[in-house]
């Protein structure tokens, strides 16, 4: 059996960018076939996600919004298919897009508010004497969000994709032993299966955090006094 981690070295297949939605979209049909549908309902989503979280004035980070969701939802999709590469168990990919993040929204806040964006780490409402408290704890909290924003999604689709590799492996082993083999897999084949309903869901689910957290922290930069 080979080792878990290999299946996460880096080789290049085939370059891929947005290739779904640019064929999927070039009709432009008034009633849109299956793949245009497919496409709309990612884009609504993404646009409702960031107007529950930001507003309307948030729609202004839409393309880097949608971007990230549409990017990591394919990256988390890919590394289902039977020897693709995950892209997403990498902390340096994910805290990569955790820093863009980060960093647009604290250069936004910054020019949009000047040292208003600092009230974000005095919350309304709190009593000045307890600001010696509550300021160092929101400027290290809020110093931690790309590390927390990036290895969310880091752990999630390493863990479970090691321990997917690991039952499948134990798939394989079990065979090599003949008949008696082949019936002790079937608990390993199930457990296999099963992980890879979760790990699909999982793809998904991930990819719905990451933006919404994104929402969440620009809101951030355009209410700092909330």
């Amino acid at each position: 059996m080979a080792g878990p981690i290999e299946q996460f070295e880096i080789k290049t297949l085939f370059p891929i960018a947005g290739v779904f939605l640019i064929l999927s979209t070039r009709r432009r049909g008034l009633v849109p076939n299956r793949a245009q549908s497919a496409a709309e309902i990612l884009y609504e989503f993404a646009a409702k996600t960031l107007r529950e979280n930001a507003g309307e004035k948030g729609m202004r980070f839409f393309p880097l919004v949608f971007s990230l969701f549409m990017f990591i939802l394919t990256a988390n999709l890919i590394g289902m298919v039977p020897y693709a590469f995950t892209v997403t168990s990498h902390i340096a990919v994910t805290f990569a897009l955790a820093l863009l993040v980060f960093l647009t929204m604290t250069l936004y806040g910054l020019s949009r508010h000047g040292f208003g964006f600092l009230r974000l780490f005095m919350p309304s409402g709190v009593p000045l004497v307890l600001a010696p408290i509550i300021i160092p704890i929101e400027v290290v909290s809020y110093l931690s969000r790309p590390v927390s924003h990036s290895v969310r999604l880091f752990a999630v689709m390493l863990a479970g994709h090691i321990t997917l590799k690991v039952f499948a492996g134990f798939v394989v082993s079990l065979t090599g032993f003949g008949a008696l083999g082949m019936l002790g897999a079937v608990l390993p084949l199930m457990m296999t299966v099963a992980l890879t309903g979760l790990e699909l869901l999982m793809s998904i689910i991930q990819a719905y955090i990451f933006t919404m957290l994104t929402c969440m922290y620009l809101n951030d930069a355009l209410h700092p006094s909330h």
